[in-house]
């Protein structure tokens, strides 16, 4: 399962695809991503709201939109389980148990869609088995029914039309050169900030995903005119690898003197006073968790 930093990493260039991909309905459509479900540390991870009721979403993603749209996104290397299935409904029944008035968000107004790029084959299997139904609507949009009464979707991205659905087909670590060559070009060919900024920041996460096919990419087409956005990014990203290397070293630094100084006092004590390594340690504030390291290096 990937960890907070790795999830970090893939959210909000996923909000960036949704948006891009979603960009026809601009404007009855918004995106609040990290919606607080309450004051404690409970978010979504995208909510999609239909600001006006009467417009018909002619996307097979949007398709099965109503007014409220919880979207649940997993990034490459996450799971997705029948748990994280029922989290994401039950962040659905939160949403709405939550409005400010009594039937402020209708229940019939609700929807819940999941994007992975992996098919989750246990989690359809699991569906099934508990008397669900998982029916392909579309080329990688497959609608969940039969479990609960709010329309649900999962999306799989790697099976999406990639004319239609190039960013969110971006958002992957199996990127081929010639994905990763049509989202560098979409990207220099945006003229609108908000269209700049997404698509700046999906092209940073997949660049740096795939950086082998990156690297194979910018020595062999530097001098194209398209790359330029490509090398800009590309090069933030060798650098702020640098900076991570570095802050890493330092900190290795910092705690070899750190245990080098404890080992000697640690020494000092059993030689003067007599006692054991354990006593010592525990004189000087050594957390326990610690202790067996120190002693082996004793």
């Amino acid at each position: 399962m990937a960890d907070k930093a790795e999830k970090d990493h893939w959210h909000p260039a996923f909000v960036a695809a949704m948006e891009l991909d979603l960009r026809e309905y601009r404007d009855v459509l918004s995106f609040d991503s990290g919606h607080e479900l309450s004051k404690e540390p409970l978010k979504l991870d995208l909510l999609i709201i239909k600001k006006k009721p009467e417009a018909i979403i002619k996307h097979d993603i949007g398709a099965i939109f109503r007014g409220h749209n919880i979207v649940e996104y997993k990034s490459p290397d996450d799971g997705l389980t029948i748990d994280d299935y029922v989290k994401t409904v039950g962040y659905a029944f939160l949403y709405k148990g939550l409005g400010e008035t009594v039937n402020a968000i209708p229940f019939e107004e609700l929807t819940v869609t999941l994007v992975r790029d992996r098919l989750p084959l246990e989690l359809f299997k699991k569906i099934k088995e508990l008397g669900g139904k998982v029916e392909e609507k579309f080329p990688g949009v497959y609608y969940l029914t039969g479990l609960v009464n709010i329309p649900c979707q999962f999306v799989l991205t790697k099976a999406l039309d990639e004319e239609t659905h190039l960013w969110l087909k971006a958002l992957t670590k199996q990127a081929t050169e010639e994905l990763l060559e049509n989202t560098v070009i979409s990207a220099e060919n945006q003229t609108e900030q908000w269209a700049i900024n997404c698509a700046n920041a999906v092209l940073t996460v997949s660049l740096s995903a795939n950086r082998q096919v990156s690297e194979s990419m910018l020595r062999r087409k530097v001098d194209i005119v398209h790359y330029s956005t490509f090398k800009i990014i590309y090069e933030k990203f060798i650098e702020d690898e640098k900076n991570k290397a570095v802050q890493e070293a330092v900190q290795e630094a910092v705690q070899e003197a750190t245990d080098a100084s404890l080992l000697g006092a640690v020494k000092n004590l059993v030689k003067n006073l007599g006692i054991d390594a354990t006593k010592a340690m525990d004189s000087m504030g050594i957390p326990a968790a610690d202790q067996a390291r120190y002693a082996a290096m004793l």
